[in-house]
């Protein structure tokens, strides 16, 4: 009787230890999804964690933005027809763990612009939308994890400064020093920048384009806190290609999830921007 409780409780244990070496694997790949450095992510996040799926221009649907000089194009609109807005988000302050959840487990498309001194908190928070409570929280950790949800990682300076009060030079450090930065901490450089305030210069232009960046990006509706949205056009409504700008402030979580659904309500779709950017910047590319 004895040897038979054996035999069954040593097949019980075989089951048991050929499960547990299954499913091992598995915690291993999730370890490395959150450890790993920029040149194995993109695999792993192909199988483990699909990224956002905005909508991508049908073919001859985007007009084409021209560029002057050899200088990086100034984006504020994307030219189509089609109901399509881009949501992108500025500076770093508030860095929300239920906006990361929310990108990833919906599939939003959203491009961030990242503002050293936010992201490390160095300085006085935006706190225009309540009390704040997650400022710095991750710091650049809290930008990879963004970076894993399929968020592209955009210049927006090292300090904020207004670009068009400054030389050359100082514009080059700013832009620069951004780029550079972000590449260490993600691992891709930035290709589009946005300049704080929305203040630029022909040397802002120069200065952006001797760094790498593809296009400067400017906005035609900012979102305010509750989700409002600020419109920059007489009749206060979406346009078809609007690029929209949101701030990580507090409540950004909450606001968010009303400004897609109100995005949503009137019949737009969410545009993948850097798809979009290369149909109208290199038609046919």
């Amino acid at each position: 009787m004895y040897g038979g409780r054996a035999r069954r409780g040593a097949a019980i244990a075989a089951v048991l230890l050929m499960a547990g070496c299954a499913a091992e694997p598995a915690r291993q790949d999730g370890g490395a999804a959150r450890e790993s450095g920029a040149a194995r992510e993109p695999a792993t996040a192909d199988t483990r964690t699909p990224g956002p799926q905005g909508v991508a221009p049908r073919p001859g649907e985007v007009g084409r933005i021209r560029a002057s000089g050899g200088l990086p194009p100034v984006v504020s609109s994307i030219p189509t027809r089609r109901k399509v807005v881009f949501l992108t988000i500025d500076d770093g302050w508030e860095q929300d763990p239920g906006f990361v959840r929310q990108i990833r487990e919906e599939r939003i498309p959203m491009t961030a612009f990242a503002m050293r001194d936010a992201v490390e908190a160095e300085g006085t928070p935006d706190q225009s939308g309540g009390e704040a409570r997650f400022v710095g929280a991750g710091k650049w950790g809290y930008f990879r994890q963004l970076r894993d949800a399929g968020v592209p990682i955009e210049n927006h300076t090292l300090t904020h400064p207004d670009l068009s009060r400054m030389g050359y030079d100082a514009q080059r450090r700013e832009i620069c020093g951004a780029s550079a930065l972000i590449r260490k901490q993600t691992g891709a450089r930035p290709t589009l920048f946005r300049p704080p305030f929305g203040a630029y210069n022909s040397g802002t232009l120069r200065a952006a384009g001797s760094c790498g960046i593809d296009a400067v990006l400017l906005w035609t509706a900012t979102v305010q806190p509750g989700g409002k949205i600020a419109y920059q056009v007489p009749d206060k409504r979406l346009r078809p290609g609007d690029i929209l700008l949101m701030h990580f402030r507090p409540n950004l979580a909450r606001d968010f999830r009303i400004l897609v659904k109100k995005i949503k309500r009137r019949g737009y779709e969410l545009g993948d921007l850097r798809a979009y950017l290369d149909a109208a910047v290199r038609p046919g590319a």
